[in-house]
């Protein structure tokens, strides 16, 4: 049987992220994934936001990861010559009602280290002479990266440290051995791997990795409720140079509008709980989509928007329960020596990556 020292499922960015940090750390890495090519889940289907940490609980992985993340990742982007624009951000009130909001949010981010700058509708016009708000919040550190860039320079780290990847490669199964874990690989040659180490990145799949795998306590194996969030894409030139987002609605940061590298302007993602993956993008929301702009933009033309793409959050709560945080298990959670489980890891994922890797390597 082949042995190697790690395993790490899922090729999205935190997979590769996590092998990445391990090989740089000198340890054997095998990068598993059941595709046929990196990054074909969440990580190609977000809004490929750099977020500054502003809506997190104090103290949770999510609020200090995303925070050191947000630093760590543009550094990585810069010395990689990964595409990227540290563009900011407005938070808007278009309502008076809102403003407590407002300042609440201003508050949660000042608790993570976070400052944002209060900009009354006079200076939020002067940044963006088409919004409309009654006030905003100003994020300077907030950007967009190409995710597909990023996981590039991910796995061409992890290569020149020797870690291997093998596509077309799924997790069928495993069992604990004195050893480690053995891992029963399918794909075109099926094969029995013992590895000592297992790091279940699997994303969307990561509930029905971790349910595979003998001896380990199903209780300890959240469930899996996925939202998912639809973009539409604006035709034309946008005529703002920041992304522009709504006050939040609970954990959803409601109907915003974002920007690829080439200043193509994109609305969403919504939120919608579903129960399978289906990544096509109904028509018929069109119409909430136009109301939830036209708030902060009351000029968006009719017919503009056009269907974009489609991604599915892997969230750990379900509809009107509170947000939970990312949930990254070890032998002592669930009884496995060796395994380690991400749970729940969407939004700020992409953002906080580099620094979740550092977070499990320097643990596990």
């Amino acid at each position: 049987m082949d042995q190697v020292e790690c395993v790490v499922a899922g090729a999205g960015v935190v997979g590769l992220a996590v092998a990445r940090a391990l090989a740089m750390a000198g340890r054997e890495v095998l990068i598993l994934d059941a595709a046929d090519r990196i990054g074909t889940g969440i990580s190609s289907r977000n809004s490929e936001v750099i977020h500054a940490g502003i809506y997190y609980a104090k103290g949770s992985l999510k609020a200090s990861l995303c925070v050191s993340g947000n630093r760590t990742l543009y550094d990585f982007c810069q010395s990689r010559g990964v595409a990227h624009q540290r563009c900011g951000k407005l938070i808007v009130a278009t309502e008076a009602e809102q403003i407590a909001t407002l300042h609440q949010v201003q508050e949660q981010a000042s608790a993570n280290g976070v400052e944002l700058a209060w900009l009354d509708s006079e200076a939020a016009a002067r940044m963006e002479p088409k919004l409309r708000c009654v006030t905003a919040l100003h994020s300077p550190t907030t950007g967009i990266v190409d995710s597909h860039g990023l996981m590039r320079a991910l796995m061409m780290d992890a290569e020149q440290h020797d870690a291997v990847l093998a596509l077309r490669s799924p997790i069928l199964g495993g069992r604990a051995d004195a050893k480690g874990i053995v891992l029963d690989v399918g794909g075109a040659e099926p094969v029995a791997l013992l590895a000592r180490r297992f790091f279940n990145c699997a994303g969307l799949n990561a509930q029905a990795v971790a349910q595979s795998i003998e001896g380990i306590r199903m209780e300890a194996i959240p469930a899996l409720h996925m939202s998912k969030g639809s973009y539409f894409s604006l035709s034309g030139a946008s005529p703002f140079s920041r992304l522009i987002y709504p006050v939040p609605v609970s954990d959803w940061l409601g109907v915003h509008l974002t920007l690829d590298l080439a200043g193509q302007g994109r609305f969403g993602p919504d939120a919608e709980w579903v129960d399978s993956v289906d990544y096509n993008v109904d028509l018929a929301r069109a119409g909430d989509f136009y109301t939830a702009a036209r708030r902060y933009w009351p000029d968006l033309p009719d017919d503009s928007l056009q269907p974009a793409y489609a991604g599915i959050r892997p969230k750990i709560q379900g509809p009107d329960e509170p947000a939970k945080d990312f949930l990254i298990q070890g032998e002592t959670d669930h009884g496995v020596p060796g395994l380690v489980n991400f749970f729940g890891i969407d939004s700020p994922g992409l953002t906080a990556c580099l620094a979740l890797a550092q977070h499990v390597v320097e643990r596990y």
